[in-house]
C-alpha cells in the first residue's frame, strides 16, 4: 500500500499550470514543510515535500491556498527520473494528493503568516431554542471556501 498522510506549512503559493489538449485540467505544485518530531541541537527540523494536485482541487489549492499556511494532505508517493541537460540523472520524489484540507482556522493562518490586516468580526451563531439548530449568520458565506 502507498498512502502519505502529512501535516505541514505551505513554503510559498501553489504555482498552477494547466495540461495541453482539449480538456485542459489544473496542475498545482506546492511544498510542505513538515516539522520533524526530534530536534538536532535543540533547532527545529523540517522535511520539505514537494506536492502536485491535479484538476478542481489543484484549482482550489490555487484560489484559497497561501504561503504559510498550515494544511492537512494525504495521497501517494510518486518517484521518477530525467536527464537533465548537462546529461546528469535526476531523481524525484513527490506526493501526489488524494485528498488536501485547512489545518487551522483563518485567524490562526493570518496570525502565523504576520498578517496585520484586520477582518470584520464574524457575528457569532444563535441557537434557536425551538429546534436547538445554530442559525448561520448573515454574511458569513464570503468566509466559505464553498458555495
Amino acid at each position: 500500500m502507498n498512502k502519505v498522510v502529512l501535516v505541514g506549512r505551505l513554503t510559498r503559493d501553489p504555482e498552477v499550470r494547466y495540461s495541453q489538449g482539449d480538456s485542459a485540467t489544473a496542475v498545482a505544485r506546492y511544498t510542505l514543510a513538515v516539522d520533524r518530531k526530534f530536534k538536532r541541537d535543540n533547532e527545529p527540523t523540517a522535511d520539505f515535500i514537494p506536492c502536485v494536485v491535479f484538476g478542481r482541487s489543484g484549482e482550489f489549492a490555487e484560489k484559497y491556498f497561501r504561503q504559510g499556511m498550515r494544511v492537512s494532505i494525504s495521497g501517494r508517493i510518486q518517484t521518477g527520473s530525467y536527464t537533465n541537460k548537462e546529461g546528469v540523472k535526476v531523481y524525484t520524489t513527490e506526493v501526489i494528493v488524494e485528498d488536501q484540507e485547512f489545518a487551522e482556522s483563518r485567524a490562526e493562518s493570518d496570525a502565523n503568516r504576520g498578517s496585520f490586516h484586520q477582518a470584520a468580526p464574524s457575528p457569532a451563531p444563535s441557537v434557536d431554542a425551538g429546534d436547538g439548530f445554530m442559525n448561520i449568520p448573515d454574511g458569513i458565506d464570503e468566509e466559505l471556501p464553498f458555495n
